[in-house]
């Protein structure tokens, strides 16, 4: 559903708007970045007409079908369009942003903050004091001491929270699967209205055409063809709205009266199970309601909010009014009423407009998908891919090769194997409920922890819309053996993926932890190992901000040599969307000035891209500036055993021109050994169950783990180190 670097994002960056000044922009400004919103946040919410009814009534409720039935399904369709994105999102959800930054993982990334959740290894205390982090310290930020002492006692929710959030990420996976199906599908099954002859397949194989191209132009980016995306929606919202008018007092104007909610319980009251039921094609309605919160950082709140409330909430409105009066005259037509309700006159002109929206929303899914997976990438919780930055402008932009071919994919299998819109409706309705619900559960928590209102505000928030959408999820889950089977199974196996990914890194972790080496016991054995330096600058790849990794332990072993200057470099993720270039690095020394050795740590967001352009220069520019401010007013780090550190800032004491020259002539140093030559060491590590381990964890780690180790992308790619200078190091760890 919904959905992507160094600075905060604006979609028009080259406009000049920002996430820090998006509050003072100019109404003009405001107004055009809600226009562009229509294009990337709206194309799936807006093209749900097209399936709607025709989901709903596809059970044993089209037996039923006359007024009553017809008001009642308008009834719950315009409650639940004003309840859910109106009331929910809209007025609410959109304010628990985090640094401008929407979705799953934004209010994931705020508990983690605020509420000491966070289950990401290396995270350090010098991470707190990063602009972007925001939170308060601990003992402030907890409201309630009753909830806080359930955290302490029970670490273990912190995992259940990660599976919660992993689950409703799996689930949005799912829509990038469903989205371009349901809505392909659906808008080519017009063609069948006015060509009586064409059999099913003959839809099925244009539909797949039409994905099959759809996701071969991924690779060029939506930036592309974006300035195509608003007019198209637009158009399309206004032809739906038109039309909807048109069939209101065309066909039956009483149809205003079905605005009430007594038609809701009537409904339900006539129609027993079958109603509740049919209510997992109702809340098709609200499909990409949740991309309004997910895109939040490429916009404005307040864009998203002009643009929902002014055009899109009450075109939709006017549309699903207008389709139900005329099916309130045409009941025979139920199955086809999207395209049978329109004039004959404007059939071709709106399938057309139909075709492209539902293009355009499956395109803004698909870019959403990889954004998540890039989260994913992040937060160490799914295998390492080859991710492209695909706009130098309109920030956001990324292209993830395997994940586009595997959605292809899997969204032919599921045209191919399911057929009907209908079944994948149902499938469709389960993935949007079950990410629905992820988001109350976590927004509930985000008003007791981060924004410290009492428990009752936020039960109230939680019962309230709660018990609506859980209303709905038990419909959905209802028609399982219907489709409904699809995301589950895919959330499943994305879920083990993600998961076995996490629970390898971080057992890998815990073992670089538990054999790190002693720098002082190592240098001390130099000797009798026949250790030398050699000319140049060596950066040592680790995953620790604390010690001396066992694999530099096993390299010296083995090659008793290293570099005259070396570095050891951790590039980490922080619990935050976004790391301001001026706090990206954090350098530090080990050892005694004599020794040459430093710690670089590089932090980057989860939702940053990893920009590796000239990075060997600005990572030693950094050392340098280390080397000349070392001992002035600064975050100042020492080392005891190979370990950094942070300390409290420190007032200079006044140096002596003997010392500038001492740090001066370090720096010469450091220059010179560059020219030299730069080596990049990188440890290869294998995972291994020990014999003791049970059957599943060997299958677990032997082969699941180890499979997705061999085929995902190496740390040498995604750090864009040159092969010419690369040395790797093997290493099996036991787990």
């Amino acid at each position: 559903m919904s959905p992507v670097a160094q600075t905060p994002p604006a979609l028009a960056r080259e406009e000049g708007f920002c996430s820090q000044n998006l509050k003072r922009a100019s109404s003009k400004a405001v107004l055009t970045l809600a226009y562009q919103s229509l294009g990337v946040v709206y194309g799936d919410l807006s093209t749900s007409p097209l399936y709607v009814y025709k989901t709903t009534f596809s059970g044993k409720l089209r037996l039923h079908e006359d007024d009553e039935e017809i008001f009642g399904v308008l009834s719950f369709i315009f409650w639940t369009l004003t309840l859910i994105p109106l009331f929910k999102y809209i007025f609410i959800v959109l304010s628990a942003d985090d640094s401008g930054e929407g979705g799953t993982f934004a209010l994931y990334s705020l508990l983690c903050r605020h509420a000491r959740l966070c289950i990401l290894p290396n995270q350090q205390a010098a991470d707190e004091k990063l602009s972007t982090f925001g939170a308060e310290e601990a003992s402030r930020t907890w409201r309630n001491p009753v909830l806080k002492s359930f955290f302490e006692k029970h670490p273990k929710f912190r995992y259940a929270l990660l599976l919660v959030v992993l689950l409703g990420t799996c689930m949005a996976i799912g829509d990038g699967i469903l989205t371009p199906t349901i809505s392909v599908l659906s808008a080519v099954s017009g063609l069948k209205i006015k060509i009586d002859k064409l059999h099913e397949n003959y839809t099925v194989v244009i539909a797949c055409v039409i994905l099959v191209a759809l996701f071969s132009l991924q690779y060029h980016g939506t930036n592309k063809v974006a300035f195509m995306f608003a007019p198209i929606i637009t158009a399309w919202l206004v032809c739906i709205s038109g039309i909807g008018l048109y069939n209101i007092f065309h066909w039956n104007p009483r149809i205003v009266h079905a605005l009430s909610p007594l038609y809701m319980f009537k409904f339900l009251k006539s129609m027993g199970k079958e109603g509740w039921i049919s209510l997992g094609g109702v809340v098709l309605c609200i499909t990409g309601a949740e991309t309004m919160f997910a895109d939040l950082g490429h916009f404005s709140p307040f864009s998203i909010k002009i643009a929902f409330t002014c055009l899109v909430y009450p075109c939709l409105v006017v549309a699903y009014m207008g389709e139900a009066a005329y099916l309130s005259k045409h009941h025979e037509d139920i199955q086809s009423s999207f395209y049978k309700a329109i004039p004959e006159p404007v059939f071709w002109p709106v399938f057309i407009v139909a075709t492209l929206a539902a293009i355009v929303g499956s395109q803004a899914v698909i870019s959403a998908t990889f954004s998540m997976v890039s989260q994913c990438c992040a937060l160490s919780c799914f295998p390492r891919v080859r991710i492209i930055h695909t706009s130098s402008k309109i920030f956001g932009q990324i292209y993830i090769p395997e994940v586009n071919w595997i959605l292809m994919c899997l969204c032919l299998a599921v045209t191919i194997g399911l057929r009907d819109t209908n079944k994948i409706g149902h499938a469709y309705g389960l993935a949007v409920t079950t990410v629905m619900l992820v988001t109350t559960c976590l927004m509930s928590m985000v008003i007791i922890i981060v924004w410290k209102q009492k428990i009752i505000v936020a039960l109230a928030f939680l019962l309230f819309f709660g018990s609506f959408e859980l209303l709905y999820f038990s419909s959905c889950l209802i028609k399982i053996a219907e489709g409904g089977w699809v995301p589950i199974v895919s959330s499943l196996v994305f879920m083990a993926i993600m998961y076995i990914w996490n629970y390898g890194t971080m057992k890998k972790h815990e073992f670089d932890l538990e054999n790190r080496v002693s720098m002082k016991r190592l240098l001390a054995s130099g000797p009798s190992l026949g250790m030398v330096r050699v000319p140049g600058i060596g950066l040592m790849y680790s995953d620790l901000v604390t010690g001396v990794p066992a694999v530099f332990g096993h390299f010296v072993t083995n090659l008793p040599a290293f570099h005259q200057v070396l570095v050891f470099v951790c590039v980490k993720s922080v619990q935050v969307p976004y790391v301001n270039e001026a706090e990206r690095f954090l350098v530090g020394r080990i050892g005694p000035k004599e020794y040459r050795m430093f710690r670089c740590i590089v932090r980057y967001g989860y939702k940053d891209l990893q920009e590796n352009y000239d990075f060997e220069n600005r990572l030693l520019s950094k050392v340098v500036d280390f080397i000349e401010m070392e001992g002035e007013e600064s975050h100042y780090y020492t080392v005891s055993d190979g370990e950094l550190f942070d300390t409290e800032v420190v007032q200079p004491d006044p140096r002596s021109s003997d010392d500038n020259s001492i740090f001066k002539e370090e720096s010469i140093e450091i220059l010179k050994a560059k020219e030299s030559g730069v080596a990049y060491i990188i440890g290869h590590s294998y995972a291994k169950a020990k014999k003791s381990s049970s059957f599943l964890k060997k299958f677990v780690i032997n082969f699941v783990y180890a499979f997705l180790s061999k085929n995902c992308r190496g740390h040498d790619v995604i750090l864009s180190i040159p092969h010419t200078s690369l040395l790797e190091v093997g290493m099996i760890y036991y787990v």
